[in-house]
């Protein structure tokens, strides 16, 4: 441990007892803690807020059970790695694989740890801030105990704060007083870590700034450095929807350069790749639409794949993707059609279907002319008869107006031979 060494590291919890909060597993007594005692645990899932203490808590297992200990991160590794470990672990009794984030790991590297958990050849920890009821597969959730971690509470992440000033063998040679902590709490959103390297971060401005006349942690000051200095990827923060509004708006543009760069800070920052493919779907439709139909397709083909493969190889199908989203033919216009035929919906209210078009299954129905004066269009030249589909209080809008591009251009020319005498096409 070194000054570069991050502050939340540098001061991480080595016994249950130092640990901020959770008491109901940390606790004397608890189910966990009593397990820790006797030096026997469960392969478990740790479930909770980020910053809470999932990966410390692995940590001090590990440590107080003196146990060889593997650490994974399903954001980088893959089905290799994991094989990897548990043929190490073979010569290993007793062996801990803590694996953060397990939720990004497919069914594919799940399932390459159940043989392992089940023999006994590793205890698996896995640390995760998804509900593993729905991101962990059930082979292997039924083979874990599931610890729930609750977010920290105001005082807990106070005294976080005072230990760190005290205790830290470079914070406490500054002799930096705190004054405020309402700016600190609030930037952090609770998570422990995010607001020990926050303090840390204040700390080394007032340190290195020599104009500042005390040495007082305030509000103000906090808000000032925060402003200037922090620039991390906040995934349930404002800087998540900064970020990919910044990604969405680069594909949009045109620019596979930008758009692969937020991509990237995006992987970077441990975004859920199936948040990143969804958006990529929508965009496909809203911004590209019939103006190049295989942009959805390739979208498609991107959510399935990366949901099969996830990190690190999903960054390479991503990449693909965004780069072809990028570089296609741009249109909107099948958002603005269903945009106005909505507030078509919303204007006219509940319009009765014209009874010529109507589905008539049963002889009442017939009898009550559903169906009645149809033109099957695959009766007539082109496949098309000039009827109308629309109700009368709303006949003769168009709400589908082609995008100026080649692919639409095409469909203007064809739908304006079909209905010259109806829609100004």
């Amino acid at each position: 441990m070194n000054q570069h060494t991050p502050l939340a590291e540098r001061i991480r919890p080595k016994t249950l007892d130092e640990l901020a909060g959770q008491q109901h597993l940390a606790g004397k007594g608890s189910i966990l803690r009593t397990a820790i005692e006797n030096g026997h645990i469960p392969s478990m899932i740790l479930w909770g807020p980020p910053g809470t203490g999932k990966t410390t808590i692995a940590n001090i297992i590990a440590n107080t059970l003196q146990a060889p200990f593997f650490m994974l991160s399903a954001i980088s590794s893959g089905v290799k790695e994991v094989r990897e470990v548990i043929e190490e672990a073979k010569t290993k009794p007793g062996a801990i694989l803590f694996i953060d984030e397990i939720h990004r790991f497919n069914k594919g590297q799940q399932d390459a740890l159940l043989g392992a958990v089940e023999k006994g050849i590793i205890t698996l920890i896995g640390a995760t801030t998804e509900n593993p009821s729905f991101e962990v597969n059930s082979a292997l959730l039924s083979r874990c105990q599931v610890y729930v971690l609750k977010a920290l509470e105001e005082k807990d992440l106070i005294q976080l704060l005072h230990t760190a000033l005290e205790k830290d063998e470079v914070l406490k040679t500054k002799k930096i007083e705190l004054k405020e902590t309402e700016a600190l709490i609030n930037i952090s959103g609770g998570d422990a870590r995010k607001l020990l390297n926050l303090l840390d971060l204040v700390c080394s401005y007032v340190s290195d700034n020599s104009k500042l006349s005390e040495t007082l942690i305030t509000d103000k000051l906090v808000m000032e450095v925060a402003q200037k200095r922090i620039a991390l990827y906040d995934k349930s923060g404002e800087q998540h929807y900064d970020i990919i509004s910044a990604f969405i708006k680069s594909i949009r543009g045109s620019d596979p350069n930008a758009a692969v760069y937020w991509l990237a800070r995006m992987i970077e920052g441990g975004e859920d790749v199936k948040f990143i493919a969804r958006r990529l779907l929508i965009l496909a439709s809203e911004d590209i639409g019939n103006a190049n139909p295989t942009a959805l397709v390739m979208a498609n083909a991107t959510f399935e794949a990366v949901n099969k493969i996830g990190y690190p190889e999903s960054s390479l199908i991503l990449s693909q993707c965004v780069i072809y989203l990028a570089s296609s033919a741009k249109s909107n216009s099948a958002t603005v059609a269903i945009g106005e035929a909505s507030a078509a919906v919303k204007k006219y209210g509940d319009l009765p279907v014209p009874l010529h078009i109507r589905n008539a299954p049963t002889k009442l129905m017939k009898n009550l002319d559903y169906g009645k004066g149809y033109q099957y269009s695959h009766s007539y030249e082109n496949n098309f008869s000039a009827q109308e589909y629309l109700p009368k209080e709303v006949a003769g809008i168009k709400f589908y107006d082609p995008g100026k591009n080649a692919r639409e251009e095409e469909l203007r020319k064809f739908l304006k031979n079909l209905w010259k005498d109806k829609y100004n096409y």
